[in-house]
């Protein structure tokens, strides 16, 4: 069996070619990252990928920088998972209905805010900017800046993987 491929099917590759050409791949350069994204007070968050930019439908990702010894309202996005990535600085994170725990990543490190969660992000750094990456479930920002009255002295949570749980722990 022949192909001919004078006809319609090379104008539908064509076509697939100006589609992707248009809705295909985006790159959005950082230093034109949109500064108008709902704002929770102490940080700087800017939108690189959202619906409006880019069509996602899934997904919001962009940027969040926190000056030094400074922190954010307290807050939480709703039904959306985030995502953190830490850059530059040392982030301490601090959840809870009354931000009564808290924990801290470092440069690579990654953080995950399940949906409604109350938090707060921390630059626990006194003289370098906390620069960050920021992946949402969503194409649309939601944050809801929430008054809570934090605990003096939060509890320390650190990571255990459950997979590679302490084999002394008993289920």
């Amino acid at each position: 069996m022949t192909h001919d491929h004078t006809n319609s099917g090379h104008s539908h590759d064509h076509d697939h070619s100006d589609r992707w050409k248009h809705d295909g791949v985006r790159v959005i350069p950082g230093d034109q990252l949109d500064p108008n994204v709902p704002s929770t007070p102490g940080m700087d968050r800017k939108a690189a990928i959202n619906f409006a930019r880019a069509g996602a439908q899934k997904l919001w990702a962009g940027t969040v920088t926190i000056k030094p010894d400074a922190k954010t309202g307290a807050h939480h996005h709703g039904h959306l998972e985030s995502i953190i990535y830490v850059v530059k600085g040392r982030a301490r994170m601090r959840w809870g209905e009354q931000l009564q725990f808290t924990a801290e990543a470092n440069p690579g490190d990654f953080i995950f805010i399940p949906p409604y969660v109350p938090h707060q992000e921390i630059n626990a750094s006194r003289d370098e900017i906390l620069e960050c990456v920021l992946v949402r479930s969503d194409g649309q920002a939601v944050a809801i800046n929430l008054d809570i009255e934090p605990v003096e002295k939060p509890e320390t949570v650190l990571w255990v993987d459950p997979v590679h749980r302490d084999p002394s722990e008993k289920k």
